[in-house]
């Protein structure tokens, strides 16, 4: 079996993680020469191109099996840190450049996720957390870009494992003047497509199924505006852009505060969350799961409530 460098493979993910090389060269404390060099000495030993020359740069199929290579063995040393912790506290210190990558999808980020992995960060796990569309996320795990994440995605993809994490409300609200002016008698058939609903980008498909539901049909075109961010769809919400789909857990108080308006009170979209890693025996991947699925027990509807 072939061995690679590792400073090589590393070499190959920051390119890819950073965007580029220049900013490869800048985190990797080398110059972008140096860069270039070592990612030519893995494409020589592998035989084929590991990147293509696009802005920014993306990993080929090869490129891609690398990537992961060189994220497993951060997951190995990660694991070997924590265990020399265990041992002797103190004589084991995890580094930024031996990140630990998972995906999880922006609305559980603005709620329970984060509360739930703060202690291993707080215990030095250098976490990093890439935000996607819930529909999107495992596509990182597919690529080898991540070693977990949370989505929408039921079935196990090849080499990892799934857990059943339970299932996220949706509601659409819109701020109580919005609501007075334009829709007074909530979400109907007859106004949903004079309502403009604040959608997270262009992937983001919760507003159209969520008015369906509501409104009882099968199809729905819906006026949209585009803003990236759980939190700032709410801001958007309350400063009367229009309506949104958001999870129940972010609003509630606002609810209760009368600052937003449920429109369809009758009407939840329950979306049904997965964590999926890496079938591996790993003391990290262990205490990520355990992290997320406690977290998400106390903060989700049981996973036979799911509904999507």
């Amino acid at each position: 079996m072939r061995t690679f460098d590792a400073d090589a493979l590393e070499c190959l993910a920051a390119i890819v993680e950073e965007g580029g090389f220049e900013r490869a060269a800048v985190r990797l404390s080398v110059t972008q020469s140096a860069v270039s060099q070592r990612l030519r000495a893995l494409e020589a030993q592998v035989g084929t191109v590991l990147l293509v020359r696009s802005r920014p740069v993306r990993p080929t199929g090869a490129g891609r099996l690398l990537i992961k290579h060189a994220m497993q063995m951060r997951l190995l040393r990660a694991d070997l840190e924590t265990d020399l912790q265990d041992l002797a506290p103190g004589a084991g210190a995890m580094h930024e450049e031996d990140r630990i990558s998972i995906a999880i999808n922006a609305d559980s980020i603005a709620t329970w996720a984060l509360p739930a992995l703060g202690p291993l960060v707080e215990e030095g796990l250098p976490l990093e957390i890439i935000a996607d569309d819930q529909d999107f996320t495992h596509e990182w795990l597919r690529e080898g870009q991540v070693l977990g994440c949370v989505t929408t995605l039921r079935q196990a993809l090849r080499g990892c494992k799934v857990l059943p994490l339970g299932a996220m409300p949706y509601v659409a609200v819109a701020s109580a003047a919005y609501a007075t002016a334009h829709c007074p008698q909530g979400l109907t058939q007859h106004n949903f497509r004079q309502v403009p609903f604040i959608a997270f980008n262009r992937k983001d498909d919760l507003q159209t199924e969520f008015v369906g539901r509501a409104c009882g049909l099968r199809r729905v075109a819906l006026s949209q505006r585009f803003v990236p961010s759980s939190e700032g769809q709410v801001r958007a919400a309350l400063a009367g852009w229009g309506a949104t789909v958001v999870p129940l857990l972010q609003v509630r108080d606002l609810l209760e505060r009368g600052e937003l308006v449920n429109l369809a009170p009758q009407t939840t979209l329950p979306v049904a969350l997965y964590w999926h890693c890496w079938n591996l025996d790993s003391v990290v991947i262990d205490r990520l799961t355990a992290a997320l699925a406690t977290a998400a027990a106390q903060a989700l509807a049981p996973p036979a409530a799911t509904g999507r």
